[in-house]
């Protein structure tokens, strides 16, 4: 037990070198992880040797190592979130018959990642590996609507993509959009991906209270009038509190 205390360093090292916007000094790092200075270098020092951090002596500041990088790359190679919200959907497919979609951003797009549907369903435009421009979608709001203000405005310096001549149009009607879907819980597009079609999506957190994946369900406008969406929008986000229960996370409002 002795050795968890250190590792927990280590780990609490490599979060802060992930996060920041480049290589930081010994001093600053010591200084946020309220550690000594000494006990600091030695722990550097030690993960420097595996390959997990780096020294760059002409910026005296520390960054991470190749080892980090393969860990990371390892990480993408075994899909964890794909496999952590499969059997998620396929429970949510189950309880609502409609499709339901896993989707993260890239950029001022949402990508998609997983989906599951229900025999003889209609088939959608936003199959895996679509990108949709993140404004237009409820899985791209419901991601939108926890990140700050500033992070939005720079996606989005416009002009705005349009598909079906519905959806937010400048960056001031977005970010109404967004703060009545953070207020509300949900996000709901009607018809401004293809028409004929709506989506009501929730949002998934990691372990910094961040924004990291949408649960999404599509259905067609016709079967379901908006005053049913509530109603609809509930088992969604309980599959995203799920997912974020999984992916040991919690929602911003508990950092």
């Amino acid at each position: 037990m002795s050795q968890v205390p250190a590792a927990r360093r280590a780990l609490a090292v490599l979060r802060l070198l992930a996060g920041a916007a480049g290589p930081l000094p010994a001093s600053a790092i010591a200084r946020s992880l309220a550690l000594p200075r000494s006990s600091t270098y030695h722990l550097l020092t030690a993960m420097a040797a595996d390959g997990f951090v780096a020294y760059l002596p002409e910026e005296r500041r520390w960054g991470l190592g190749v080892a980090a990088f393969e860990v990371g790359s390892a990480y993408l190679r075994h899909e964890p979130l794909e496999r952590l919200a499969r059997p998620l959907l396929r429970r949510l497919v189950d309880r609502v018959g409609e499709i339901a979609q896993l989707g993260v951003l890239h950029g001022p797009e949402i990508l998609y990642l997983l989906k599951e549907q229900p025999p003889r369903h209609a088939t959608l435009v936003t199959d895996v590996g679509v990108r949709l421009p993140a404004q237009l979608t409820a899985s791209g709001r419901s991601l939108l609507a926890h990140l700050p203000p500033a992070q939005v405005r720079a996606l989005f310096p416009g002009p705005f993509v349009d598909r079906t001549g519905r959806g937010p149009a400048t960056l001031r009607d977005l970010r109404r959009v967004l703060a009545d879907d953070a207020r509300r819980g949900w996000s709901a597009e009607d018809g401004h991906v293809t028409a004929g079609f709506a989506s009501i999506a929730a949002c998934a957190f990691d372990h910094t209270g961040h924004p990291t994946a949408a649960v999404t369900v599509t259905f067609r406008r016709e079967d379901r009038p908006p005053d049913t969406w509530p109603a609809l929008a509930a088992p969604v986000r309980e599959t995203a509190r799920a997912l974020t229960t999984r992916l040991t996370g919690r929602p911003p409002s508990e950092s």
